[in-house]
């Protein structure tokens, strides 16, 4: 690398030598991108495994129970209208014992009163039931 402080003739002539630096940044950050965006090499090995051939079978689903509560407070048990909560107790008490235990799928009407939801919920809480879920709620969106 020279450099030129001034020319012997005394006369102001142009400078011809082109600045690098910035082509030399512009290279480096260039440069450190493609090194960020290469995609990282993996190393795989290729293993056959022994298959299983003594595959559990498929679990069974369990049962499914539908509980409706009408806008009147009327209980009913897969199609089957409920007496009263001792009645449902009593369901509760059966289906709890079953191994694996069915589902609950409560459907609310959307004018029912809470307290008799919470009393189906509280009855089947008693008698241990596991899975209950509440079936079709996008009803309650708008009211």
């Amino acid at each position: 690398m020279s450099m030129s402080v001034g020319s012997d003739s005394g006369e102001d002539e142009p400078m011809v030598e082109m600045n690098t630096t910035p082509l030399i940044d512009v290279m480096l950050v260039l440069l450190i991108m493609f090194i960020i965006t290469i995609p990282v090499m993996t190393h795989a090995v290729k293993l056959d495994m022994p298959r299983d051939t003594h595959a559990p079978p498929p679990p069974v689903p369990p049962e499914v129970i539908d509980i409706e509560i009408d806008f009147d407070g009327t209980i009913v048990w897969n199609g089957t209208v409920v007496p009263n909560i001792q009645t449902l107790e009593g369901y509760f008490r059966q289906e709890s014992q079953k191994d694996p235990q069915p589902e609950l799928h409560l459907r609310p009407d959307a004018r029912a009163r809470y307290d008799v939801v919470a009393k189906v919920l509280a009855s089947a809480q008693r008698n241990r039931m596991q899975k209950i879920g509440f079936v079709n709620t996008a009803d309650f969106r708008d009211e």
